[in-house]
């Protein structure tokens, strides 16, 4: 039984739903999405509410159950609110700026790293040039985005230098001089 696959997905007035066999399609004031679901779940809308139900009892479709509500449940969301994910930069001479459709950053290296947003994501730095700002109305593709961009410069534990996200807590480690 999937607690989650249960729960019904309340849908705001301002957000248009359409469903067409396992094809959906949602769009709301921020944009459009859709979505292909696996043959296994099935969603039918009743009212303002969305449905997510499995078509039989398979270890596979009971795993996928959740997953589908939570991925339609995202996708409605992101039409109507949208998603924010921030990095931080730290390190000295570390810095990004945002000139439109790319990233610049200069991250320690012998050449700035210039990286071409994907086309759902916008991006916003800071006065300072040390925060990244991502917003989409794509989960997923954010999420990706953001892991991208972390990885040109992953935070390094001695001195924390490097790009993580603004919520991550980096574990640090004493250097040589500290077993001495």
């Amino acid at each position: 039984m999937s607690r989650i696959g249960n729960q019904p997905i309340e849908v705001p007035e301002k957000v248009k739903v359409a469903i067409a066999g396992h094809h959906v399609k949602v769009e709301g004031p921020k944009g459009k999405l859709n979505r292909e679901l696996h043959p296994s779940i099935a969603i039918k809308q009743e009212g303002n509410h969305l449905l997510v139900t499995r078509q039989d009892e398979s270890n596979e479709s009971k795993s996928l159950h959740g997953l589908s509500r939570t991925l339609v449940n995202n996708m409605i969301y992101g039409v109507t609110h949208g998603f924010v994910r921030e990095l931080a930069i730290t390190g000295v001479g570390y810095r990004a700026e945002a000139k439109g459709r790319e990233l610049h950053m200069a991250l320690g290296y012998s050449h700035p790293v210039i990286f071409k947003l994907p086309a759902e994501v916008t991006a916003h730095t800071d006065a300072a040039r040390t925060a990244i700002k991502l917003e989409s109305v794509n989960k997923e593709v954010l999420g990706e985005t953001a892991a991208k961009i972390r990885s040109f410069r992953p935070p390094e534990p001695y001195r924390g230098k490097g790009i993580r996200y603004s919520t991550e807590v980096i574990k640090r480690k004493e250097g040589k001089s500290a077993g001495k």
